[in-house]
């Protein structure tokens, strides 16, 4: 489950559906509801947050967000977006990790989810950090 206050719009997350999960970007926020309305492949659908999931940071991720991965010497892996660098002590090492844009550096001491990547770009950069859009079938 996630908490509704740390969604934001174009966070991509992991929604179940009776029973069934997909992963979708929140397009839309309702506060008085405390609803999330999520885009999947499928549909757009209004969800409440014990109906929400987050996904994992991974290598995987970080591609499908268009970022370039570099293997360092010595082991280390670091992925590059533009001037925005995310630099492991090992590959596949997301348990602490540093992240950094111009002079803003953050050391991450524990896991991050997408979504939470995503605030954090957002926070450094001011540009949204996103996928290709989710489109609806049909």
């Amino acid at each position: 489950m996630i908490k509704f206050h740390e969604l934001k719009q174009g966070d991509i997350v992991s929604a179940d559906y009776e029973g069934q999960r997909a992963d979708g970007e929140v397009i839309e926020l309702n506060g008085d509801d405390k609803e999330v309305c999520v885009r999947t492949e499928v549909q757009d659908f209004w969800y409440t947050c014990d109906q929400l999931y987050p996904i994992s940071l991974d290598d995987d991720q970080l591609r499908k967000f268009h970022f370039e991965r570099q293997d360092l010497p010595g082991g280390g892996v670091k992925y590059l977006k533009g001037p925005f660098r995310i630099l492991l002590t090992g590959p596949g090492n997301f348990s602490s990790f540093e992240m950094w844009y111009r002079e803003d550096r953050r050391h991450m001491a524990k896991p991050l989810y997408v979504h939470e990547l995503q605030n954090h770009y957002y926070e450094m950069t001011k540009v949204h950090l996103e996928r290709e859009p989710m489109v609806k079938a049909g």
